[in-house]
């Protein structure tokens, strides 16, 4: 069993360690580093790290692009990216005292009609080699506003399961093609409602109403909170333990890379539910968005306590 995992803006990232960093000052770095990231691309170094068989597709440019396709290659994941004329963007991280973090995210590229056209010859090409297909992460600017409808329609139509894991405007016309799972943040479930979630009743409401409409499975993360699982007419109730939080960037995709990755190893529904938030949790215990510590991962599912009721 195999995934694609499409990422349309990849990032180059570029951290800085400074213990007394604040605003106004002149720093002489001597402690720094590259990674690369994205949500789809922490989604498949999550995959790649339980040693199972994973392609990344999307969109890179210039020369943050390239250092993205070499740093893909060193991981040994498997890539096909559509070449385009902007640059692929960059972000600088500089992690200060406490484990605090500032971040400097660009724009990022708008991707052109004929590039778009590309992305859908090569989705074309791979869906049917395939068995799990994720889009996690941003969308960059230029894409058309149903790219998510129709690529899961297509991917439906080779009876693939889609992981929808994207917030923002693309959101909506994505749930009208029904994916096979959508995993969320509070912050995209209110963008998408457009208001703000005061308890978790509405919380519960929304997951058995995307249920309902035929999503098999629903995630819902809600931060330091619970985290909310919905499937077959059941909701899953996950008490999260206590651990040091160091960066939430990365923490859904890695919660949807350990979830894939315990489909491709056929492990329970309730096992593949501890997997997951576990590796979500390991990943927010570090720096880099998209890594996981095999032993924090074990050691946060044996705290995980899950709660199952019928809705």
């Amino acid at each position: 069993m195999l995934a694609l995992v499409l990422t349309l803006n990849p990032i180059l990232e570029k951290w800085y360690w400074i213990k007394d960093f604040d605003k106004g000052k002149s720093f002489h770095v001597k402690d720094y580093g590259y990674t690369i990231g994205g949500g789809g691309i922490n989604v498949a170094k999550v995959i790649n790290g339980f040693n199972e068989q994973v392609m990344v597709m999307g969109f890179t440019g210039g020369d943050s692009g390239r250092h993205i396709e070499i740093q893909l290659a060193n991981m040994g994941i498997a890539h096909k990216l559509i070449p385009i004329e902007e640059e692929s963007t960059y972000t600088i991280r500089i992690l200060g005292e406490d484990d605090i973090f500032t971040e400097i995210i660009e724009e990022g590229p708008s991707i052109a009609a004929e590039e778009v056209s590309k992305l859908y010859d090569s989705f074309n090409e791979f869906v049917c080699k395939w068995e799990h297909i994720c889009i996690s992460g941003d969308i960059p600017k230029g894409l058309p506003k149903d790219i998510l409808y129709n690529l899961i329609i297509l991917a439906k139509k080779y009876n693939k399961k889609f992981f929808l894991s994207t917030g923002g405007t693309y959101l909506e016309a994505g749930l009208k093609a029904i994916p096979s799972f959508l995993c969320l943040t509070k912050e995209e479930l209110e963008a998408y409602l457009g208001c703000s979630i005061k308890s978790k009743l509405e919380i519960i409401q929304l997951g058995k109403n995307l249920s309902q409409d035929g999503i098999e499975v629903v995630i819902f993360f809600l931060s330091k909170e619970d985290v909310f699982v919905f499937k077959d007419g059941y909701i899953y109730m996950v008490r999260i333990p206590n651990i040091k939080i160091v960066n939430y960037a990365g923490v859904k995709d890695s919660m949807v890379g350990g979830y894939i990755a315990s489909l491709m190893r056929k492990y329970d529904f309730e096992f593949t539910i501890k997997v997951s938030i576990a590796c979500g949790l390991a990943d927010a215990m570090t720096v880099e968005p998209g890594r996981v510590d095999m032993t924090d991962m074990k050691r946060i599912m044996k705290e995980l306590v899950i709660i199952k009721a019928q809705f």
